[in-house]
């Protein structure tokens, strides 16, 4: 569930959208000032507009920027979603449902590229695409039997870590790409906690079948919320804590003690 909205379930554009975080109330993509949320809306309608929003079969959603006629421009609309990773803010989808919206999920931009295809009045221009990866598939747990990572000293993991997760600056069409942003910093994470819960010091319940002490990274922030991937703000944990984390009766207070534990791991 993200921001209270549940995949799959309908909602109403204005009552739950609108009326909650504010925001344009016309166009597919709502950037309210208040919410650190930037919300798209996909659909048949915006056919009729130029936009041809799809899915690719390596899972990325390719969405279509904001703009009727002529080239598109980073700009505005289409800005937050380039953005939005970078000012903290989640990334939600909706679809449309006959009048009303059901919830695809939360995304994260991979990257982006131009295109030539119609402007709502059949001319053709450069259109954005954006390549936004579900957040489920950038959260996963990482294969640490990567063998050059493991004979690379912590130090330099951590300068890759830190490389990684530099945003990328406006006008740029590639990003560092979303798995090789999370491998490089959750690597280092593992390897920083050195078989050990970061949670409670307690040595990793057992081992990999490569021999590593099984251990699993845990953002205790969002992943839009501090920005994709950041040494600062992900944590090793064993298993139990880290399913504490999500799903305890005191799930809050426990990620609040986590990001208190950070200021010590990594001191900014």
């Amino acid at each position: 569930m993200s921001w209270g909205f549940e995949r799959g379930k309908i909602y109403n554009r204005k009552q739950d959208i609108h009326a909650k975080f504010g925001g344009q109330e016309q166009g597919g993509i709502i950037s309210p000032r208040q919410h650190n949320i930037v919300i798209i809306i996909t659909g048949p309608k915006g056919r009729a507009h130029g936009y041809a929003d799809r899915e690719r079969a390596d899972g990325v959603f390719e969405y279509f920027g904001a703009g009727r006629e002529g080239d598109m421009q980073m700009t505005d609309r289409n800005k937050a979603i380039f953005e939005h990773s970078k000012r903290s803010k989640s990334l939600l989808a909706f679809e449309e449902a006959g009048k009303n919206l059901r919830f695809k999920g939360e995304y994260v931009l991979e990257g982006f590229h131009y295109e030539q295809s119609p402007d709502e009045a059949g001319a053709m221009r450069r259109a954005i695409v954006f390549e936004l990866r579900p957040i489920e598939n950038i959260e996963e747990v990482v294969d640490t039997s990567d063998e050059a990572a493991n004979n690379t000293d912590l130090s330099a993991l951590r300068t890759t870590a830190i490389a990684a997760a530099q945003p990328t600056a406006p006008g740029t069409q590639t990003i560092v790409n979303a798995y090789q942003r999370s491998r490089a910093v959750k690597t280092y994470v593992l390897r920083r906690a050195n078989g050990h819960c970061e949670a409670d010091g307690v040595a990793a319940p057992f081992l990999r079948a490569n021999g590593e002490p099984y251990l699993e990274p845990h953002h205790i922030l969002r992943v839009s919320d501090g920005g994709p991937d950041d040494i600062h703000h992900v944590i090793a944990l064993c298993p139990n804590c880290h399913r504490r984390a999500h799903h305890g009766a005191d799930a809050t207070t426990f990620n609040n003690s986590l990001i208190e534990k950070m200021k010590e791991i990594e001191p900014n």
